[in-house]
């Protein structure tokens, strides 16, 4: 920890010097800022002529013409930063919080909340006590407070997450302090079951928009991190399924549907129907696109396989039947080609892009990254609708 804090210090230091040095280098050592600025404007008189040439000075030589002055903004000035770091205290770093919310300084504020997750450090009354101080106050104060808390050791203390749990669920507080009561629980490194129970609950809340959101992404980050370390990720991803199917919103669908993605986690084949009934019926382009991704990465190829066939039959969008083409060939690789021949006569403007994946697998690339690299791209369906 000293070794950081010794780093940020040195680091701040020489960004003031920096800062000091390219300001100074905008003036003459001997005038102030003021002063440049007035000796580059030539004041005319109404009516007279601007000269366009050279100016000749009282003594006859002659001036050079006006030239911009570049004006460079004065450093921040962080007074008392390293008696601050070395008597740090709750009180103080709270109170210094306090008065840089008007700096408009990133770095000083990073440092502050990084400084206060140090002095929390896995005390858990002192995170807390920090909670309590965020839970009173205004954004963006309670957003850098609980960022010390999300950083903090003591976040780890189930009566800390379960706080942070209970004001992210709150539908009565601003969405600022439920999200960043909600982003501090990403940190977690399991999610027992009622915590986890309850994280759905706010997901599936069709009334707490980003709150659902957040809820969603939380449960996807702490599974991906679990999973990781050699954990299990069976319950969050039957969560996760279920939200992809149940709620209200389309981006939190899709969100739900994509986390698993980011551990690489894969596709069980109970969970294969369950995404085919989503990519058949789910209302949102997007969402389909997504639960054909999921498929792709399916550990039964072959029924992933006659999924993604039955589904394409159905779908009418062309970007969701691309969606589908692509991800078949994520799913099985050069065992996809025929349903890929099949799929492009019924769409025959996916068949250029059945004849690249087929020229690809005969050059004997395999690998699915590889594969996607050489293909020419055909297909534009980012922003419109097929």
């Amino acid at each position: 920890m000293t070794s950081r804090r010794t780093r940020t210090l040195l680091l701040l230091g020489l960004l003031l010097t920096v800062g000091i040095w390219l300001w100074r280098g905008g003036q003459r050592p001997h005038e102030k800022p003021e002063a440049v600025a007035q000796s580059a404007t030539v004041d005319t008189p109404p009516g007279a002529a601007r000269s366009t040439g050279p100016v000749p000075s009282e003594s006859g030589a002659v001036a050079s013409p006006e030239q911009p002055v570049e004006k460079l903004p004065i450093p921040p000035c962080w007074d008392g930063l390293v008696e601050l770091d070395e008597h740090a205290s709750l009180a103080t770093l709270h109170e210094a919080l306090l008065s840089a919310q008007s700096s408009g300084d990133p770095l000083l504020l990073e440092y502050l909340e990084e400084r206060l997750a140090e002095v929390i450090g896995g005390d858990a009354q002192a995170a807390l006590q920090v909670f309590g101080w965020a839970r009173d106050a205004g954004a963006p104060l309670s957003t850098h407070l609980l960022a010390a808390v999300k950083h903090s050791a003591a976040v780890q203390k189930p009566e800390v997450a379960d706080k942070l749990l209970l004001l992210g669920a709150d539908g009565k507080q601003s969405q600022e302090l439920r999200k960043a009561a909600l982003e501090a629980l990403e940190t977690q490194r399991s999610l027992p079951a009622p915590m986890l129970s309850k994280l759905k609950s706010v997901a599936m809340d069709e009334h707490s928009d980003e709150a659902a959101w957040l809820a969603t992404r939380t449960i996807g980050r702490v599974m991906t991190e679990e999973f990781q370390r050699g954990g299990s990720a069976g319950s969050y991803l039957k969560d996760l399924l279920d939200i992809g199917q149940h709620s209200g919103e389309a981006a939190v669908r899709s969100l739900a549907l994509e986390m698993p993605s980011y551990g690489n986690i894969p596709v069980e084949k109970s969970a294969l129907v369950t995404l085919a009934q989503v990519l058949s019926r789910d209302p949102d382009r997007s969402v389909r696109e997504m639960a054909a991704f999921r498929m792709g990465l399916s550990r039964d190829p072959n029924q992933a396989l006659t999924l993604l066939g039955a589904a394409f039959e159905s779908e009418r969008d062309l970007c969701v039947r691309w969606a589908i083409f692509r991800f078949a060939v994520r799913a099985a690789g050069p065992r996809s080609l025929p349903l890929l021949d099949k799929l492009s006569m019924t769409e025959p403007r996916l068949r250029p892009d059945y004849e690249d994946f087929r020229a690809i697998y005969a050059r004997g690339v395999v690998d699915f990254a590889r594969v996607w690299q050489e293909k020419p791209e055909r297909m534009q369906c980012l922003d419109e609708e097929g």
